[in-house]
């Protein structure tokens, strides 16, 4: 009789867990949330490149960092959509100002969440919510498509909802669309829907819903030139200034494009060729 109980004990553990026990934060500065099971996972050292290096988004940087430091000082700060063009930094940006923010002093910690395992948002709040620590939230290439619904779930990391958001917690995603969304997908609910303007709204208040919305715009010559100058600087590569230049203009012409991406590959590979590491 005994096992007949214990099998339907089990399933009904999997269809309804145990609520996740709060994790160590003090193991990691940095966490990846992850479902199925939930698990708040930490990550020892984080892929990222100094603040210093970043080059030609001085504007964006300074912004961020100061409303981060306004978070992480216990202060209000807001939510922020970094958009525009890829390649130009915007990922990197907020993983190199948390870097900033520990060097200075600050336990802040930031918490990786796939724009997958948006539904799950509601459980990864309810386990931050009564801690001492502060969290951003990195939501990274942040878009949705014609039929996706994750974007309602966001609304609660954001500022909706019956309890709002944890005062402990803020969100920065990343995205190249500034509305999240096809520009095709706008035009189409304006176009067709019964009531195409209140079709539209739902969708594109969700990036208004961030208070700080801080645009990357594809970089000019001379900023890809000397992003990839700060890279041979910081790392100890002595080139000639000449052969450099024009191997740099030789590489982002065979890309079709300049980036800093593509700064961070010609300095990649240039470091190769010359024995290189850093």
């Amino acid at each position: 009789m005994s096992e007949p109980l214990d099998r339907i004990a089990e399933a009904l553990e999997r269809l309804a867990p145990a609520p996740l026990a709060a994790p160590d934060f003090s193991a990691a500065h940095a966490f990846v949330w992850q479902t199925g099971p939930d698990a708040l996972v930490p990550v020892a050292e984080v892929n990222r490149v100094p603040l210093e290096l970043l080059v030609g988004i001085r504007r964006a940087r300074d912004t961020l960092l100061a409303n981060t430091r306004q978070f992480a000082n216990g202060y209000p700060a807001n939510n922020a959509l970094l958009w525009g063009a890829r390649g130009m930094g915007k990922s990197s940006l907020v993983k190199a100002v948390h870097a900033q923010i520990l060097e200075d002093g600050q336990n802040l910690k930031i918490v990786e969440l796939q724009r997958e395992d948006l539904p799950s948002v509601g459980r990864l709040l309810a386990l931050l919510r009564d801690v001492p620590e502060r969290f951003v939230l990195y939501c990274d290439d942040l878009s949705f498509s014609h039929d996706d619904q994750h974007y309602k779930s966001l609304k609660a990391v954001l500022d909706g909802g019956i309890e709002g958001r944890p005062e402990n917690v803020l969100l920065y995603a990343t995205s190249n669309r500034r509305h999240l969304m096809p520009r095709d997908m706008i035009e189409n609910e304006q176009s067709s829907g019964i009531n195409p303007g209140e079709a539209v709204e739902e969708k594109v208040s969700l990036s208004d819903r961030f208070g700080l919305w801080l645009g990357f715009h594809p970089c000019d010559q001379d900023a890809y030139l000397a992003m990839i100058d700060g890279y041979c600087e910081n790392a100890g590569l002595k080139i000639d200034p000449a052969q450099l230049r024009a191997e740099a203009i030789e590489w982002q012409a065979t890309r079709g494009s300049r980036s800093g991406r593509v700064a961070w590959q010609f300095f990649c590979d240039l470091a190769g060729r010359h024995n290189h590491s850093f």
